[in-house]
């Protein structure tokens, strides 16, 4: 049977040595090099090609938020796993955007760390329990802010805009608009098409219901 095999980077040589003891019966797990900072790992990583690097967080040269971003980009073979005594979202959501597989905490049981190590190494991604919840925020959180980014894009209309939009919103035509204006007919169509464009509508209707929605008018 093949060995997964794991690069452990951490400061503490009291915690590696921990590490180790828990997965040294594992037939199926080997622990070929160690790193005590990130600049450390990265060297390991490229001298060994493990499967997995466990990795914790903060740790001197470089910290292992980097090293797995090194690593994602650079040594595709290898995936990292992060280790962290961090229950924090800046940590945790970074640590997905640099690319690294997994993310435990460091008073997960032997029997999480185990099924962590086999996931990542099969190429799965793996995130404890509340760490998945906090990167489910996050994500949703971006989604919401992006959304409420491209309405503000949408919003950005012209005075004399918003007041042609909500012409059209009553149902009026192009030309009752420019009589109410004092445009001509061709000025209040070249208004209605940018507002079409600026909003990335096909038709009136679409600008119609975007513009409620909106409360644009």
């Amino acid at each position: 049977m093949s060995k997964i095999k794991v690069v452990l980077a951490d400061d503490h040589a009291i915690f590696r040595k921990g590490v180790k003891s828990l997965l040294e019966n594992e037939e199926d797990i080997e622990i070929i090099g160690e790193a005590d900072n990130g600049e450390e790992a990265v060297d390991r990583v490229r001298e060994l090609s493990p499967d997995v690097l466990m990795i914790d967080i903060s740790m001197p040269k470089m910290s292992g938020i980097e090293a797995a971003e090194i690593v994602n980009k650079q040594y595709k073979h290898t995936k990292a796993l992060i280790l962290s005594m961090h229950n924090n979202d800046d940590y945790i959501l970074k640590s997905v955007e640099c690319g690294a597989h997994g993310y435990l905490l460091k008073d997960t049981s032997k029997e999480e760390m185990l099924k962590a190590l086999r996931a990542v190494a099969s190429g799965e991604k793996y995130f404890a329990g509340t760490v998945s919840n906090t990167i489910v925020n996050g994500y949703l959180n971006k989604v919401h802010s992006k959304e409420s980014d491209d309405k503000s894009d949408k919003a950005k209309l012209s005075r004399k805009e918003k007041a042609i939009l909500q012409f059209i919103v009553e149902g009026l035509s192009s030309r009752e608009i420019a009589e109410k204006l004092d445009l001509s007919g061709r000025t209040v169509d070249n208004h209605r098409a940018n507002m079409m464009k600026k909003m990335n509508v096909r038709n009136a209707a679409e600008l119609v219901r975007l513009a409620i929605e909106l409360k644009l008018t």
